[in-house]
């Protein structure tokens, strides 16, 4: 079969893409930009891709008409005031383009919406599930809460609150229930309807069987990690205070940690379990998926993470655009330096950043995250998704990948941190074995120019230590 995929960039999308594939179907990615693209090697002669912008009209004609199943992956957790009726908008634009094809059903992963009273984004969701359901297709969506996976957002802000918070005083809404599901559980649930008559025109929640506080689910997550962690809840803590407490202990920016937030007051609880039975799936237990997504992070075997979405910066940016790093207007801190073996050295720039640090004066760049963070920034904790590879799209720390070649030795970075201006940093390794750091800065008028001779001091000693580490052959 022929399968549309949006949201192919995405968290589930990614996962989502092989297992379409293993099955034998040809699978058409839908990205935004193409740049940000990079399925493995074994995935292109069943893959094609491409380019739509679903609040482009013009760009949906992209879509080939020949399609027997449509995913609908797209959703927004920190865009603009605006999202609701963006995300109205793509809805429409999309089912719209669909009465084109021939496409027989379209699959929509949405969020829990049972309650009278639900927060903008729940209710976004449940908006475009009623847009999709309108087209002349058949209609499936699938609701689920908070997705338990290794790189999700949701295990990874819990990872960030207990791993670092011995204590915490924890606002009242901690005491919401929801019913957790592993990604696994998603991925099956999404594959195995397809088709399926039983989900034709239908609507089903989808959890596995523990009903858990959040507040539990932290305590049950400190058990696994074998780790002695105290919880008391307040009710004086206001939203935007609890907005700001998930902000600066967790990587997540503050535009979504005030969407978890409103959320996260409203009850997440299936209704009943009547798709698993449907498609005979048993999803895994809560504290199964949080020990199933450890494995997949010692193996280094995240296939996707959050962190890797623009949404993760708050910035709205085509790859695409800052690839070509300009010259003109822009001040630069050019290194360059003999390599005394090719391969230690790419090894070290292709696992720089996360875990390994920046190989010098890595203090000074946490105290650079944390004045990021001070203003609104991504700071340095979202790190890197794998520890050895990086790929284009991927984030890595507070920059943004926007080249990665290993054969050819040449890694360039855009910086997601705020800034008066725009920066790239760039490694190349030529065939003579020199190595070229390049720090590029394009001022945003005196503020910018004012910044970049503030920080040039610092440069001397860092971009030059950090150069010196690369070149060493231990």
């Amino acid at each position: 079969m022929k399968i549309l995929l949006t949201g192919a960039t995405g968290y589930i999308g990614k996962r989502l893409l092989p297992v379409l594939i293993e099955q034998g179907h040809h699978v058409v990615c839908c990205v935004r930009d193409r740049s940000r693209f990079n399925p493995s090697k074994s995935l292109l002669n069943n893959i094609s891709v491409v380019e739509v912008d679903l609040l482009d009209p013009t760009t949906l004609h992209n879509i080939p008409s020949d399609i027997d199943v449509a995913y609908y992956l797209v959703h927004s957790m920190s865009s603009a005031k605006n999202y609701k009726s963006l995300e109205q908008e793509s809805a429409i634009n999309f089912r719209q383009s669909l009465e084109e094809t021939r496409v027989k059903q379209v699959i929509y992963l949405s969020g829990i919406v049972n309650e009278t009273t639900l927060s903008e984004h729940l209710l976004s969701r449940k908006n475009v599930e009623l847009e999709l359901e309108k087209g002349n297709y058949h209609f499936t969506c699938l609701r689920a809460g908070i997705i338990i996976g290794s790189g999700s957002a949701s295990f990874e802000i819990i990872r960030d609150l207990v791993e670092k918070l011995p204590v915490m005083i924890t606002p009242k809404w901690l005491l919401t229930r929801c019913q957790p599901i592993g990604v696994s559980g998603v991925i099956s649930f999404l594959h195995k309807s397809m088709l399926n008559k039983q989900t034709f025109d239908r609507n089903f929640d989808i959890g596995c069987d523990d009903i858990l506080t959040y507040k539990e689910m932290l305590l049950e997550f400190a058990q696994v990690r074998k780790l002695n962690r105290k919880i008391w809840t307040v009710p004086v803590m206001t939203p935007k205070l609890s907005s700001y407490w998930l902000y600066f202990v967790t990587s997540t920016s503050y535009k979504l940690a005030s969407s978890l937030v409103s959320s996260m007051k409203v009850e997440v609880v299936c209704r009943n379990n009547e798709l698993n039975k449907i498609l005979n799936i048993q999803p895994l237990s809560y504290r199964e998926s949080l020990k199933r997504a450890f494995k997949k992070i010692e193996a280094n075997e995240i296939l996707s993470s959050w962190k890797d979405a623009h949404e993760s910066s708050g910035l709205k940016i085509n790859i695409s655009d800052f690839i070509e790093v300009p010259v003109y207007g822009c001040f630069q801190d050019q290194r360059t330096k003999l390599v005394s073996n090719r391969e230690v050295s790419i090894d070290k720039i292709w696992s720089i950043g996360g875990q390994n640090g920046w190989y010098y004066a890595n203090w000074m760049w946490v105290m650079r995250g944390f004045i990021d963070k001070m203003v609104g920034g991504v700071g340095l904790r979202r790190g890197r998704t794998n520890q050895t590879t990086i790929s284009i799209g991927d984030s890595l720390d507070f920059w943004r990948v926007l080249y990665s070649n290993k054969e050819e030795g040449r890694l360039l970075l855009f910086a997601e941190m705020k800034l008066p201006g725009e920066a790239w940093l760039e490694f190349k390794i030529d065939a003579n074995n020199i190595i070229t750091q390049t720090a590029t800065f394009r001022p945003r008028g005196l503020k910018g120019r004012l910044y970049w001779y503030s920080v040039l001091p610092f440069h001397g000693f860092i971009f030059k230590g950090m150069m010196n580490k690369i070149v060493t052959a231990k």
